[in-house]
């Protein structure tokens, strides 16, 4: 009795390679509930190193936070990934309509939002060149409120006579101004062209760099 003849190859099943990379549907579903609540509860924007923490094995945390994102990309709260991690944020077209009824946190005052943004551009920078390059003196009150704030820290000393300490931006500077890193700060022309930009007043930008 003879066998039959073999299948042509481009009919025969093609195999499915199933490599560790993969993984379960239902596992990778867990897993984005698991990112959702996390990220809901937490006060700060969640890593990936800190949501894999919290996954099951195999489960790459960075491809759950862009799946998660892309499933909030229509909704009225978004995934969004700021001071490097990430965070929930309203939409950016209902803002308007929220402020309305949303109580706004109260603007910083010009000194120190003048401060802020010489430290943000120009750091490490002491206090004496945050005076140079704002041509005032810069009162305590003014650097202690946005310590107390939690928007700047020192950064060391500079090796100069005194050594006088260094200053810069923490991760809460990008949480609050909306900022993956310090490389999307907008350029001067931008806080200019753009007065709702947030970060300061068209006035304000005359002392940073072009």
């Amino acid at each position: 009795m003879h066998e039959p003849p073999e299948a042509p190859a481009e009919f025969a099943p093609a195999a499915v390679e199933i490599t560790e990379s993969t993984p379960d549907p239902g596992l990778f579903a867990h897993a984005l509930r698991l990112a959702e609540a996390l990220v809901f509860a937490t006060d700060r924007p969640v890593t990936p190193q800190r949501l894999q923490q919290a996954l099951p094995p195999g489960v790459d945390a960075r491809a759950v936070l862009t799946a998660l994102a892309a499933q909030c990309a229509d909704r009225p709260v978004q995934l969004v990934e700021v001071a490097g991690g990430f965070a929930f944020r309203t939409a950016p077209e209902l803002a308007p309509a929220l402020t309305r009824v949303v109580e706004v946190p109260r603007r910083l005052p010009r000194a120190a939002m003048e401060t802020l943004a010489i430290i943000a551009y120009h750091q490490p920078v002491t206090r004496a060149e945050v005076e140079e390059i704002r041509g005032a003196s810069l009162s305590q009150t003014t650097l202690e409120s946005l310590l107390e704030m939690g928007l700047i820290a020192p950064r060391g000393r500079k090796e100069v006579p005194g050594r006088p300490s260094l200053w810069g931006t923490t991760p809460k500077f990008l949480e609050q101004f909306g900022l993956r890193a310090l490389s999307d700060l907008p350029r001067r022309e931008e806080l200019v062209n753009e007065p709702g930009s947030g970060l300061l007043a068209p006035a304000e930008a005359a002392a940073l760099p072009q």
